[in-house]
């Protein structure tokens, strides 16, 4: 498959050969499925928590004795039951993460590309680079490649000016290609891509 590659101003700048083996007949949904619940499982801090009987301030000493007072039976003044006491079942701190194996998290990127590619979702740009923080031509390249909401713009390596550029412009996403991952290939309306991050993607693809 071939793609178009335009300049930083949207015009044809020639053609770029995609090498990487697309999945096709509806192969890698689950394998998608699973890495985007592990990725937003891993987000999760699971810190959460509550304290148990044993947790809580108190003394063991009987409020009252067992009979006699003409009120209920109690043995501890952390008693679930009343007001101060311990939680029961309460959350504690916990890991969420989950595992997914490294031919499923490659499968599913490279299901997660093919979907975008087949969309007319992915734009390949032939670098991407200014020589100063400027978000107003951040605005400018955004508009110059027709972009209208949420784009993800995957770069070989993180350009400063380029980050510092787009970071104030809501709904756009930096990464690189050796990063870029099946949770963000999905989320965004469209993907850019330099043509050195198109390369790192399709080099990570080939030897995982």
């Amino acid at each position: 498959m071939k793609l178009s590659v335009k300049d930083i101003q949207g015009r044809p700048a020639g053609e770029v050969e995609l090498t990487v083996a697309l999945v096709e007949d509806g192969r890698g949904t689950q394998a998608v499925h699973d890495t985007v619940v592990a990725f937003r499982a891993a987000q999760r801090s699971g810190t959460a928590c509550t304290k148990t009987v044993g947790d809580v301030q108190g003394t063991n000493r009987k409020p009252w004795k067992q009979k006699g007072t003409g009120r209920a039976r109690a043995g501890s003044f952390r008693s679930p039951l009343w007001r101060g006491g311990g939680v029961v079942f309460g959350p504690k701190p916990r890991d969420f993460r989950k595992k997914v194996s490294k031919t499923t998290r490659e499968l599913s990127l490279r299901k997660a590309l093919t979907e975008r590619l087949n969309a007319g979702d992915v734009l390949v740009v032939k670098e991407l680079a200014f020589t100063a923080p400027k978000t107003k031509e951040f605005r400018a390249f955004l508009a110059a490649q027709d972009i209208d909401g949420t784009v993800l713009v995957v770069s070989k390596v993180t350009e400063r000016n380029v980050f510092l550029s787009a970071r104030n412009i809501p709904g756009v996403e930096m990464t690189t290609g050796s990063n870029v991952n099946t949770y963000q290939l999905l989320r965004h309306d469209k993907l850019i891509f330099t043509e050195a991050a198109l390369e790192v993607l399709q080099s990570r693809l080939s030897h995982e």
